[in-house]
Order: C-alpha cells, then structure tokens, then sequence
C-alpha cells in the first residue's frame, strides 16, 4: 500500500463518520503547490462555499501558495464565504492528512474566523 492508496483509505472512514452526523462538510486538498478548501452540503452533493491558493485575492501579499501563511489565509477565507453562505458549524475533513503545518494552520484560521467544527 502507497502513502496515497493509505491517505484514501482514511479519509473514507472519516468521511463516513462525518455522513452521520449530518453537518456541513469543510474538506481540504493539498499539493504540492497549492491548498483547496470546499464546504459541501450535508449529504455531499453541493458546493456551499470554496476557497484556494489558485484564487489571485487569495495570494495577494504571498509570496507562493504551499506554506502555512497561504494555508491561514485560504482558512479566513473559507470561514468568511461560509458564513456568508449562513454556515456556522462544519465537520473538518482532513482527507486523511496528519493533522500538522498547512492543514493545522487552515483549521486553526477558520476556527478564529467563525467556523465551529
């Protein structure tokens, strides 16, 4: 098993768990060069709100989009659509990534943007 086939393999158990609880979902992407972050519906079939390096109000100010500034920023703004789109409590998928660096910093910036998870 690769480290992607074993990342998968997490991330669909949590995303089973978060299925029952029926909250909004915050899911997270990163690669190499950049980070993405999407509120879906409770049952996962539509897009509340997104935000990602790629987006140029984003990476104003930065200098790239893979380190843990770019990642708090695409955090705040997550939390900031989200709430526009009158969410206020998530479940935060990680994706099976550790929690640490670019994810911890986005979680810890949507949490101080308003975003309960």
């Amino acid at each position: 098993m690769n480290k992607n086939t074993a990342r998968l393999r997490r991330a669909k158990s949590t995303r089973a768990h978060i299925r029952e609880l029926g909250v909004p979902r915050l899911s997270v992407l990163r690669t190499g060069q950049h980070l993405y972050a999407q509120v879906f519906t409770s049952d996962g079939s539509k897009v509340l709100a997104s935000a990602s390096t790629v987006q140029s109000d984003v990476m104003e100010g930065l200098k790239n989009g893979k380190n843990a500034d770019a990642a708090a920023k695409v955090g705040r703004m997550i939390a900031e659509k989200a709430k526009a789109a009158g969410i206020e409590k998530v479940a935060f998928d990680r994706s099976g990534y550790r929690y640490h660096g670019r994810i911890k910093a986005l979680a810890d910036a949507a949490r101080e943007g308003g975003l309960q998870f």
